[in-house]
């Protein structure tokens, strides 16, 4: 009787097992940069806008995330050479269009130039006006600098996140080219020192993007879950609750 009940309790066990493996998500990995209020992979719960809206449309398409933060040019390297590798947040530009598929836009941002002493309001200007801009190695606004002419000798890429910042604050370099939440979110964390802001010079939306090679499946239970947090309000809501308190420009 013991061995019977023995036996009973391994089959009941093991049948447990196999129903929790049977209904365990699977997961995913997702790549996002360390650019607060946008995405942040290293701050307990909060992953910033685009990472939480990623996250929510996850959950609701049956997926869980791998967060990974390698630096970004590495990041969208990896996802574009991999298989059903998700991105976020990723300006969709010409120079990306055939490299990524697009599953849906989570945010609109504004980017502009932001200075401790001098304004300017357009690329023309900027570039006439601004020895070193300090710009995000491999995001949308180097490329965007290159394709309005600044030369190499203008430009300096640096680390997405407070790097920038840190090399504005010290007179490193005279400007930043940066997204405007990402720029003064991380700006009130570090200064108290007014900026210059230009108006915005681009404007884009921002994606989740995966691999080229993605499942078609996963690609429509993502696009299908942020339609529906965009349509409920949820992603309004993520934004005004990270955006709050920042100063308005």
């Amino acid at each position: 009787m013991k061995w019977i009940s023995c036996c009973i309790r391994y089959a009941a066990g093991a049948l447990l097992a196999c129903s929790s493996m049977a209904y365990a998500l699977p997961f995913v990995d997702v790549y996002v940069a360390e650019a607060p209020p946008l995405t942040m992979a290293s701050q307990g719960d909060q992953h910033g806008i685009a990472g939480d809206i990623t996250l929510q449309a996850m959950g609701m398409a049956g997926y869980s995330a791998h967060l990974l933060s390698p630096p970004w040019p590495r990041a969208q390297r990896d996802v574009m050479l991999g298989t059903n590798k998700l991105i976020a947040p990723l300006t969709r530009t010409q120079s990306r269009e055939d490299s990524f598929t697009w599953i849906a836009p989570v945010m609109t941002m504004d980017r502009a130039f932001f200075s401790l002493d001098r304004h300017v309001d357009s690329f023309e200007e900027a570039r006439q006006t601004f020895k070193m801009i300090a710009v995000g190695s491999g995001s949308a606004q180097e490329t965007r600098l290159r394709e309005e002419g600044f030369s190499a000798a203008q430009i300096y890429p640096l680390k997405i996140g407070e790097n920038p910042a840190l090399m504005l604050l010290k007179g490193r370099v005279d400007a930043w080219f940066n997204g405007v939440p990402e720029t003064l979110y991380i700006w009130k964390q570090i200064s108290e020192r007014p900026l210059l802001m230009s108006r915005p010079l681009m404007t884009a939306d921002l994606y989740l993007a995966c691999s080229k090679d993605c499942d078609p499946q996963m690609v429509e239970k993502l696009r299908a879950a942020i339609g529906k947090l965009q349509s409920n309000g949820s992603i309004k809501r993520v934004q005004h609750d990270y955006l709050k308190g920042l100063p308005v420009q």
